[in-house]
Order: structure tokens, then sequence, then C-alpha cells
């Protein structure tokens, strides 16, 4: 297998904006879960001569003991049980310790690598994870939160302003110190088999922000990745009216992977999640190489639209010889399909 190099960042934008790209970007796509890389160490070394199509920087905006919030925070216990902000009596104060930007000291790695990425003519992409569904339950914990938005939908509504507020205040930062080609955060909406909220609730809570977001990145030509597990098929076109631009991963057993492909795909992109609960840990590698191509004849269309990842962070236990499998496909299958799509382009074009 030849080595490939690092698409050129305008190849990455061809993908993610339908223009012919000379093949499908690999992105997240060696995405090492917990544990993952403890356990192999060096063995790891073998995927080296697969490219990271794309740069990612993530900040960290979790880190609530660095808010100096006047109460102890409660982070005992499973993560969707414990609570930031423990009752609504304490919301204003909350929103009055959120941390500002310009004080972030995050931003000098970002800028480094932002650089880098600039230098070597790379698609950079920056974010943070969790955002109108993720952070909020995270805050207030997932049963407190699916109660506030009928309970307190008012102080939801506040919570949900001042998280905009901060976003927001972070992106027009980072705009003013370095070039970002893509936003990357998550919202994890639904699970295996619906969406944790209705539509209804999305639409009253959560789809305003997202548009206004979405409007910060249009105006800078910034496109928007979105990771979302689980079933989202009910609000796709919502997210895609609110300026989503790469919707991740079209969660394997979740939904209907063709009918997502043909009623949203020519409004989203998508980067597609190779399926890591499943397939990757435990077929073979002739199986895996054969959902590769599954996923590219199903998505990619003639003119692009696609990028492949993993689905979420590989687990241990996943044979190394099929995650092999799965880079090596998505990268020669994945060439030659576009070779094809620009033949008969070519064809048409004579």
């Amino acid at each position: 297998m030849q080595s490939f190099a690092p698409l050129f960042r305008a190849e990455v934008i061809k993908a993610v904006t339908r223009r012919y790209p000379s093949r499908i970007p690999l992105v997240m796509a060696k995405w090492w879960g917990e544990g993952f890389e403890e356990l192999h160490g060096d063995a790891l070394r073998r995927f080296d001569k697969y490219p990271h199509d794309a740069v990612i920087c993530l900040l960290e905006l979790s880190n609530y003991e660095t808010w100096n919030l006047p109460w102890e925070l409660n982070r005992s216990g499973a993560h969707d049980t414990r609570t930031v902000l423990p009752d609504w009596s304490y919301l204003d104060d909350f929103i009055a310790h959120m941390p500002k930007p310009e004080n972030d000291p995050q931003f000098e790695w970002v800028m480094q690598q932002a650089e880098e990425a600039r230098k070597n003519d790379i698609y950079f992409i920056f974010g943070w994870w969790r955002l109108f569904f993720e952070r909020p339950w995270e805050i207030r914990g997932m049963t407190n939160l699916l109660m506030d938005y009928y309970q307190f939908p008012e102080q939801v509504h506040k919570l949900y302003d001042a998280l905009c507020d901060l976003y927001l205040s972070y992106l027009r930062h980072a705009l003013r110190l370095f070039r970002f080609d893509g936003f990357w955060s998550s919202d994890d909406l639904g699970h295996q088999k619906q969406m944790f909220v209705s539509a209804r609730t999305f639409r009253q809570f959560h789809k305003p922000r997202y548009e206004r977001i979405g409007a910060l990145l249009r105006e800078h030509g910034i496109h928007w990745w979105l990771h979302s597990c689980g079933n989202n098929f009910g609000i796709l076109g919502d997210l895609a009216d609110a300026g989503v631009t790469v919707f991740h991963p079209v969660q394997k057993h979740t939904m209907d992977e063709k009918m997502v492909a043909e009623q949203f795909g020519d409004r989203l992109i998508f980067l597609a999640g190779f399926d890591v609960q499943q397939i990757l840990i435990n077929a073979s590698p002739k199986e895996v190489r054969a959902e590769v191509r599954h996923l590219i004849d199903t998505f990619d269309r003639p003119d692009g639209g696609l990028c492949l990842a993993a689905g979420n962070g590989i687990l241990p236990g996943t044979p190394l010889e099929n995650i092999e499998a799965f880079l090596e496909e998505v990268l020669a299958y994945g060439s030659e399909k576009r070779s094809r799509e620009a033949f008969n382009m070519g064809e048409i074009a004579a």
C-alpha cells in the first residue's frame, strides 16, 4: 500500500462544497478511543502512512473548576448525573462567571497549530465539544434538563442565550486571531432509537441558537462540522437550515443511511462515520472493506459531498488489521471512485 500525502486545503474544500475532489478526505479517521493508545503504543505507528486530511484543534470549555464559581461543584457519580448548576437560583452567578475568550490561555496553542496548518496548506478546523444539548445537560444533569424544558422554560432560554453569547464570543475572538476553515462541535441529539427531545422542543430551544451560530459562520465562509450521535433524522433538515455544513457520523443502525443520503444529500455534506461499535471490532477485514465501499457508494455523489471518519473513538479490542483495512479501502476505493467520476465528467464535457 502506498503512502498518501494529506490533501491540500483546496481539495478538502472541494469535498465539502461538492466541487469534484480528487479523493475522499479522511477526517477523524484515526480517532483512538479511551485506553487505545495506551494499549497498543508504538504498534499504532503502522498507521502513520495514512493521512490526516485536516488539522483539528479543540478547546476545553468544560473546565468549570477554573470558572471560580461561588459554590462547590458536584463532580461525583456518573457523568450524566453530575451538576454544575444545582439550582436555577444560581443562574445569574453562573452566567457572570463564564470565561472570557481573551483570557483563555488555550488560544496560544491553537494559534500555533493554525499557523502550522497554514504553512503546510492543510484544512484547519477549530472548535470544541458540546453545544446546546450536551453542555446544558452537563451543567444541569441529564434528568434535570429534560424536565427543565417543561418546568423552567424561561430559565432554560436564559441559559441557552448566555451559552450562545459565550460561543459567539469565542468564535469572534478566533476569527481575529487566525484563519480557520471549519468549526467543529457536538451535541449528541439522538440515541439508538430516536432523539432525546422532540423536534418541537429542538425547534423551540435549540434551533434559534443554532441559527445564530450558523449566521456568523456563513458571514465568514466557515464550514460547520457537527458531530451528533444517534437518530437525528427528524431534524436533519433543521440543522441544514441553521447552517450546518457537514454532519457526522450518521450512526450505523440508528438511521436508514440510503434514506438520509437521498433526502439530505443535496443539503448536507456527510462525514460518514465507520461503525466502531460492531463492524470494526467484530467483523473480518473483508467485511470491513465491504462496509467502506457501502458507505462510499451511499454517500459520495458525482460532485463529492463525502468525507470519511471513525464513527466515534475506536475501542480497545479492535483488531489492528481491521483498522488497516478501513483506512486502506477508503483511500484505494475512494480514489478509484473519484477517478471514475472525473473520467465521466470529461466524457460529458467532450
